[in-house]
């Protein structure tokens, strides 16, 4: 048994995620029974080119039955190094390699239900090549400058949680 809960009960194991219905005790020794969703992890990439631009995607998303605008990103293998998976998930998404990737920091996306933890990282020095889809990616690049990024953000336009606090690192730290 895991020893953070009183009980852990896998309720679904899917391809990504393992969905769990475990017992957490609380401060007054009282056992509620919570919803634990358990990802490996995954890593974001900023790639940022030459003159400013950056490169995002639009990527259809069924759950949401949406094309949105992201910055390219994917699940982490089995063992693999968050920096390896940024730079495959670059290249296999827009074409693009990366000569440089520079950690830019990490965020939960919703400790209160999951661990999922995505490991972000800024791409300089690009080069660009051939995309490399997943039979099941819908994916379009696109260059735009950073004021077109803000505005959008601004707008609502992005609304990608893992491309808004990714856009936040780097913008709090280029801003220092």
């Amino acid at each position: 048994m895991n020893r953070r809960f009183e009980y852990d009960h896998l309720v679904f194991d899917g391809m990504i995620a393992k969905v769990h219905k475990v017992g957490l005790r609380m401060g007054d020794g009282k056992v509620v029974q919570r919803d634990y969703i358990h990802y490996p992890g995954a890593a974001v990439v900023l790639p940022l080119l030459g003159d400013g631009r950056i490169a995002v995607i639009r990527n259809y998303r069924f759950a949401v039955e949406e094309k949105l605008y992201e910055l390219p990103a994917g699940g982490l293998g089995q063992g693999e190094d968050p920096a390896a998976c940024a730079a495959r998930e670059l290249t296999e998404e827009t074409g693009l390699a990366a000569g440089k990737l520079r950690k830019l920091g990490g965020f939960y996306t919703g400790p209160g239900v999951s661990d999922e933890y995505i490991h972000a990282y800024l791409a300089t020095e690009l080069a660009q090549g051939p995309q490399a889809l997943e039979p099941y990616e819908d994916i379009a690049v696109e260059l735009l400058s950073q004021r077109q990024i803000r505005t959008m953000v601004a707008s609502g336009e992005i609304r990608d949680a893992k491309t808004l606090a990714t856009l936040s690192l780097y913008w709090m730290q280029e801003e220092v």
